[in-house]
Parts: structure tokens; C-alpha cells; sequence
């Protein structure tokens, strides 16, 4: 499937730093529930499957690109407001992260 470039376009794609992480026990797959500070755009929450391949320590303070104007949707009950974007397989998933310190609300392009 082909996605026109006026399309992708529309995704808004920032860096973001992971800030707190905290457990979700009642979801039905290991998930976190993060707060993403995203610099001069504020803090925002964000539900992420990521809890079987990070530890809230290696997460606590990570930058991580993501996507900030999807429509927030209940996962699990709670409000997510944006989307980690990461590289997976059926055993490995890697947060893509900037090779620099950037700061948090830096565009990707």
C-alpha cells in the first residue's frame, strides 16, 4: 500500500523525553504509562507495550521520537496523547532515539 506524501506529511513527529514511568496493572499486556515532555508543547501521557523489553529505569530520562497529533484514544482506561514510535520483531522491539541530545519538541523530518 502506497501512502501519498500529503498524507504522511500530516504526521507531526517530535523528540520527546520520557520523564515518568509508571506500572498499568489492570492492562491485559505489559504496559507502561509514560509522561513525554515534549519541551515549548508540555507534557503529555502516552501508553506504551514496551514494559517486556525496558525497565523504568532505562526509560526514565530516554529521549524518543514520537508521534504528537494523533487523536488521544483509552488504552487499557487510561488517555494516551501520543505515540513512542520503535523498530520491532516478533522477539526485539528498540525505541528510535536521536544519536544526540536534543531538545525535547525538536521536529523530525
Amino acid at each position: 500500500m502506497s501512502v501519498p506524501f500529503e498524507v504522511f506529511s500530516q504526521l507531526e513527529i517530535r523528540i520527546g523525553r520520557i520523564v515518568e514511568v509508571d506500572e498499568m496493572p489492570n492492562a491485559r499486556k505489559p504496559m507502561y504509562k509514560l509522561r513525554v515532555d515534549f519541551g515549548p508543547m508540555g507534557v503529555r501521557q502516552c501508553v506504551a507495550g514496551i514494559k517486556q523489553y525496558y525497565s523504568k529505569e532505562q526509560l526514565s530520562g530516554k529521549l524518543a521520537a514520537a508521534v504528537v497529533n494523533l487523536q488521544p484514544r483509552s488504552i487499557a482506561g487510561v488517555s494516551s496523547e501520543c505515540m513512542l514510535l520503535a523498530a520491532f520483531t516478533e522477539t526485539e522491539l528498540g525505541l528510535l532515539v536521536p544519536d544526540r541530545d536534543l531538545a525535547p519538541g525538536t521536529p523530525v523530518a
